[in-house]
């Protein structure tokens, strides 16, 4: 709350000046920032792609490799020549030296020209289960040989191996630096069972290249289902971690992690021939850190921008509020109390319309005040007038009981009743009543009402009122059923000229209470009925005149202003019969409901 009420002291320069920085700054920021997001995600993408096309490139090499160690390998168990070898062998009899040259040219020669001309193998070997064999390098060669190798200690030596070197020879016959990549497959006789294995190699950088590039920023090693890891030409200390916290599962996927604040893209490509992972890591650390540099660059420079732009904004701000801070001075001066003060017009445009309304507004508060002195004066008199014509009303109101009790020593009891009709609707419309009466009241009216008319008439209007006890009470404006009464009269009964009668009847609706005006005069047509509605509705103009429904609109129109636009007056009609008012109002409880207290009072 302090930085909202420090913000509303401040001038209203300032504060234009604050609000346009802020907006400027906020579009800036989120612009800025989903732009070097952006360039974020393409550094990441493009060594996605990257990382992805050596995936695929090394899937295609351990697939080759595969391919060609298992046909040799088949090609070798196909060998009928070398199988009769490892018999005998296995079976301790002697080969003589004519058997083995015609082996050594028709066997050895052929299955080595096999190995030599398929540049991706290392080695293809026999290793017979016995010593007693003769040698025949580079193809066969004695267990002896054989149990030099690593794998040859396993329990299950069947199978793929890694990382393993050539040390069937001394290392001062054969160099023992590659590191290698081998299929070994038992060879199996019906008759004299396991009598061999076949060893078939390729170099681990041809098997897996990715993994002895020697690039700085990737690593690649190979991870078996067993959980044993071999490594490259590179080794990552982390390596480990990242495969404790991400999800190998799948046969390949290319992927974005964070890692001790490096941002790495890490491969993994799954070999079910091989039962292990080939998982390889990019360091893009420096490639997004580049991002993240050109970035803070442009925040300094923008926050540079912004403030030198908060200093030329808030100057033109000034500029364009000197005509704003002049009107404020000359509002202090007219709150003082001089109203003769005019604002001085210093621009156009905005301001300058300003200024001249303000002042046309003093103009007018003046003209206004000098009125509101003379109306006083007038509402000063109106009182007194007033105050005469209520005592003019009490002079009127003793000279009619005075002629009332005249007519009443004459015997003439019309004239007497007459004017006790007179006397009750003076006093009724003259009488003083803020808001609402009750229907009670206005019956009674209406009674008085039509007896005077009655008066006129060579022919009786009889008034048939069917209201029940519980509605008398209801609000309703005053002299509202009078005109409607009237209306009926001239308009309905005065036509047809003859005895007739007016009904009204009340009664309720849910929270409504209906009360309807009826006669049986002359009634109307279809298109006067529908012409007097539009008329009660402000869609068609109400003149003066005879039967122009102003009396009808005025009721309407009050009864909207006391109870709201869905109450009102509704209209029906036939030519020749009837014509009906019904006057609808809200239910409610009414002032007072004491009969005792609902006395009229002048």
């Amino acid at each position: 709350m302090n930085i909202f009420t420090s913000f509303g002291k401040l001038k209203l320069n300032w504060k234009l000046t604050i609000v346009t920085i802020g907006t400027i700054a906020v579009t800036m920021a989120v612009l800025a920032a989903l732009l070097f997001y952006q360039q974020e995600q393409d550094v990441i993408d493009e060594n996605k792609n990257y990382m992805l096309h050596k995936l695929e490139s090394n899937e295609s090499q351990i697939s080759t490799c595969i391919d060609s160690i298992n046909m040799t390998t088949q090609f070798f168990l196909a060998d009928e020549g070398m199988l009769d070898i490892l018999n005998l062998s296995a079976q301790d009899q002697d080969i003589t030296t004519e058997e083995l040259l015609q082996y050594q040219r028709q066997n050895v020669m052929q299955l080595e020209r096999l190995v030599s001309n398929n540049p991706l193998l290392y080695s293809v070997r026999y290793y017979s289960i016995s010593e007693n064999v003769q040698e025949m390098m580079p193809i066969l060669y004695s267990s002896t040989r054989m149990q030099n190798l690593s794998w040859a200690s396993l329990e299950k030596p069947a199978g793929w191996h890694f990382g393993y070197q050539d040390t069937a020879f001394s290392s001062l016959i054969l160099k023992q630096n590659n590191e290698l990549a081998g299929l070994v497959t038992e060879v199996l006789d019906f008759r004299n069972g396991r009598i061999g294995y076949i060893e078939a190699t390729v170099n681990m950088d041809t098997m897996f290249p990715g993994m002895f590039e020697g690039i700085d920023n990737e690593f690649s090693y190979f991870l078996t289902d067993d959980g044993t890891i071999y490594f490259g030409s590179n080794k990552w200390e982390d390596s480990e971690d990242i495969i404790n916290n991400n999800d190998l599962s799948g046969d390949s996927d290319v992927f974005h992690i964070k890692y001790k604040g490096k941002n790495l893209i890490v491969t993994k490509l799954y070999s079910k021939k091989l039962s292990g992972h080939l998982i390889s890591v990019l360091d893009i650390t420096d490639d997004v850190w580049g991002v993240y540099k050109t970035r803070n660059i442009f925040i300094v420079l923008m926050v540079m921008v912004i403030i030198a732009m908060a200093f030329l904004i808030n100057f033109i701000v000034q500029r364009m509020l000197r005509q704003l801070y002049g009107i404020m001075d000359s509002m202090e001066m007219i709150q003082s109390g001089d109203l003769g003060t005019r604002i001085k017009v210093v621009d156009g445009g905005e301001m300058g319309a300003l200024t001249d309304n303000l002042n046309d507004m003093l103009d007018y508060i003046q003209r206004l005040m000098k009125e509101n002195i003379d109306r006083e004066v007038l509402v000063k008199n109106s009182e007194i007038k007033a105050l005469q014509n209520q005592i003019n009303a009490h002079f009127i109101y003793n000279v009619l009981e005075s002629i009332k009790m005249m007519a009443e020593v004459d015997e003439k009891y019309d004239i007497s009743d007459a004017i006790t009709s007179l006397g009750k609707l003076l006093r009724y419309s003259m009488r003083w009543v803020s808001g609402n009466v009750r229907l009670r009241e206005e019956l009674d009216y209406i009674e008085d009402y039509v007896a005077l008319i009655n008066l006129r008439y060579d022919f009786v209007i009889h008034l048939a009122i069917k209201v029940p006890d519980e509605l008398m009470d209801q609000e309703i404006p005053k002299m509202s059923l009078q005109p409607i009464v009237e209306n009926a009269i001239l308009h309905g009964i005065e036509p047809v000229g003859e005895e007739s009668t007016i009904y009204i009847k009340g009664w309720e609706e849910g929270s409504e209470v209906i009360i309807e005006v009826s006669d049986t005069g002359r009634g109307m047509t279809d298109e006067e009925t529908e012409r007097l509605k539009l008329k009660l509705q402000g869609i068609a103009e109400v003149s003066g005149g005879r039967g122009n429904g102003i009396g009808l609109k005025n009721v309407h129109d009050r009864i909207h202003m006391a109870f709201g636009e869905k109450y009102g007056l509704n209209i029906y009609a036939k030519l020749g019969c009837f014509t009906k008012v019904a006057i609808n109002l809200p239910k409610n409880p009414v002032i007072n409901k004491n009969p005792a207290t609902a006395k009229r009072n002048i």
